[in-house]
């Protein structure tokens, strides 16, 4: 039987480490497959808060899959290549287990594909669970949790489906975990960015997008003080520029969101800030601007900058 590799995005987030570690649990144990659940980098603060608190071994991380001997692989809260493994054309993707939009992606072959419209990719992870009598674990529970509250704010987020917040409850139950304690716990966790370089803090959740033949890379930090992260604007435009002319960059939009107050500011450098000003029908002043309300790159972000690019 030939081994599949299990994981999410690039710069992985607690819902890509979540949703894959559960998915490849749910391969071996409902289906006989020889799933293992891999990562694109290395947990952030966050991550590394929930796999600790759970007593689970954060995935090793993996570059390639034809290094690893594999020529099948699963996505979890991914589908676009530029976010995947670097190989992703070599091999054959056997499954796709997303929350976010469909682009650029085709395969040669039929797949299983699980693409809905909920506020995180471990929400789908767990509906499966149910759907197939599988007993999920205490830990298994605690990290879909996490991936929930993570790409939810705590179900604060306009992504947050109206099956979201049952979802939650239950798998708080299973976890044996407070919800509101818990999880304002687990976002205080990866909002600690003092002790990170420009470049660290500007990677920490990125993803690239093409849009309309501009390689745009929108990133997003979570805070408690917004204030606090302007304070080292100067740094954070400087590591934005490097990372441009290394990358290949037309623009990048990075969101600094206030995760208690549910509001974001804006810093954005590139060829196209027009077009990020349409988006938002704001004025950048000194590089950034308030955008109150927003805290989700999916839903309030990318599809704003999407459609004004294509305009």
């Amino acid at each position: 039987m030939s081994k599949f590799l299990v994981f999410g995005h690039q710069n992985p987030d607690t819902d890509a480490i979540a949703s894959s570690y559960g998915w490849a649990y749910l391969e071996r144990t409902a289906w006989g497959r020889d799933a293992e659940a891999v990562a694109l980098g290395t947990p952030n603060e966050e991550t590394a808060f929930v796999l600790d608190y759970f007593g689970v071994e954060a995935p090793r991380v993996v570059e390639s899959a034809k290094s690893e001997g594999v020529n099948q692989v699963i996505l979890t809260d991914h589908n676009e290549f530029q976010q995947s493994i670097s190989d992703i054309s070599e091999v054959e993707i056997a499954a796709v287990i997303d929350h976010h939009r469909v682009a650029n992606f085709e395969t040669a072959n039929p797949l299983y594909m699980r693409v809905e419209p909920v506020g995180s990719a471990s929400s789908i992870v767990f509906r499966a669970y149910k759907e197939t009598g599988i007993d999920l674990p205490k830990e298994i529970a605690g990290l879909l949790l996490s991936g929930l509250i993570s790409d939810t704010l705590l179900l604060k987020s306009p992504t947050t489906a109206p099956s979201d917040p049952a979802v939650a409850e239950e798998l708080a139950k299973l976890a044996g975990v407070d919800l509101q304690e818990y999880g304002l716990a687990m976002l205080k966790a990866g909002t600690n960015l003092a002790s990170k370089s420009a470049e660290e803090l500007i990677d920490i959740d990125a993803k690239s997008f093409e849009l309309n033949g501009n390689n745009v890379r929108v990133a997003q930090v979570n805070t408690v003080d917004i204030d606090e992260v302007l304070a080292r604007q100067a740094e954070i435009e400087e590591a934005i520029k490097a990372s441009q002319a290394a990358n290949g960059y037309s623009d990048f939009v990075l969101m600094i969101t206030d995760i208690l107050n549910s509001n974001s500011e804006i810093l954005a450098l590139g060829s196209n800030v027009d077009k990020i000003e349409a988006a938002f029908n704001f004025k950048l002043e000194n590089n950034h601007a308030f955008l109150e309300g927003a805290v989700s790159r999916k839903k309030q972000v990318v599809p704003q900058l999407t459609e004004s690019f294509n305009k």
